[in-house]
């Protein structure tokens, strides 16, 4: 915008008041001009004359009025011009943000631990060599299949039982009302299904012996193993957090210094922008010569500034 403000001059108060009787003046000026016609009408009744439109003629200074308007026009606005400009620097310095010279700070980018997942049972079997594997799955099957002929309810179970029940007489109906005799010949004897019995049950035990080994063969390695990977965890996260407090330290390190350069910046900025209201503030309107004169005309009217 432009504008005639400097150190030395109209103050702000002045110019209000020299533009406010400016505009007085021009006001009277134009209600001088206002209503000028080119003839006065009357009429008469009863001889008696009567003014119907009261006639105004062009005053014979009306060039020196028309001037005089005009410059009064032109010299307010030139002092509103600048009193708006004054405002308006003011104001814009009021309203001026602060902006620090300080880049953006890059946060770090923070690792996360590689956790290994934890291992099953299954897992423990396929550690088994296929000797192993193949040991147990023939343990395995005679335990389920010896187990199976001598414990309850088992075929041999089942045959001891009957044995000791079993009748070596009976009789059966071929016809109505004859009875046959029925010769009933064990092929055992409780002595020998015991023999058979405890055989079996020694080899029973020993082949279950061998598939409880292999399984807690199995158990105790998956629990070792997840014991490994439990610790290797541990220490993958310790060293992350480790390397995580030092990236965190070091970014909190370079903000604080940031923030404190930023801070500086803004105290200087402010005590400048201060400095700045201070000396706009202090401007005055230096009058233009063009408009010198009207301007004087009433500046002696005014009261002399405190």
């Amino acid at each position: 915008m432009n504008h005639n403000l400097t150190k030395t001059g109209l103050s702000l108060s002045q110019a209000q008041s020299i533009s406010n009787l400016c505009n007085q003046r021009a006001t009277e000026i134009s209600n001088t001009l206002a209503g000028i016609n080119n003839a006065t009408r009357w009429f008469k009744i009863s001889s008696e004359p009567y003014i119907e439109t009261p006639g105004k003629l062009i005053p014979d200074n009306v060039v020196d009025l028309l001037l005089e308007k005009s410059k009064l026009h032109a010299a307010q606005a030139f002092l509103m011009t600048n009193i708006k400009a004054k405002d308006s620097i003011l104001k814009n310095l009021t309203i001026k943000k602060f902006k620090h010279t300080m880049g953006v700070l890059n946060v770090p980018t923070y690792d996360s631990a590689i956790e290994l997942d934890m291992v099953d049972e299954q897992w423990g079997w396929n550690m088994l060599s296929t000797t192993q594997m193949s040991e147990y799955l023939e343990a395995e099957s005679y335990a389920a299949h010896i187990g199976q002929f001598i414990h309850n309810n088992g075929i041999l179970d089942k045959l001891r039982k009957d044995l000791s029940s079993m009748k070596l007489l009976d009789w059966i109906d071929v016809k109505s009302g004859e009875k046959t005799p029925v010769m009933v010949d064990a092929h055992h004897t409780p002595e020998q299904l015991l023999t058979i019995h405890e055989s079996l049950a020694t080899m029973h035990r020993k082949y279950e012996s061998r598939v409880n080994y292999f399984k807690a063969t199995v158990k105790n390695s998956v629990t070792v193993e997840n014991a490994r990977i439990s610790r290797s965890n541990s220490d993958s996260i310790g060293k992350v957090n480790m390397s995580n407090e030092t990236l965190r330290a070091e970014y909190e390190t370079l903000l604080n210094v940031q923030e404190g350069k930023i801070k500086k910046e803004r105290a200087d900025y402010e005590a400048i922008r201060h400095d700045e209201i201070k000396e706009a503030s202090a401007l005055r309107i230096s009058v233009d010569p063009r408009f010198q004169d009207t301007i004087n005309k009433y500046l002696g009217d005014l009261l002399p500034e405190a």
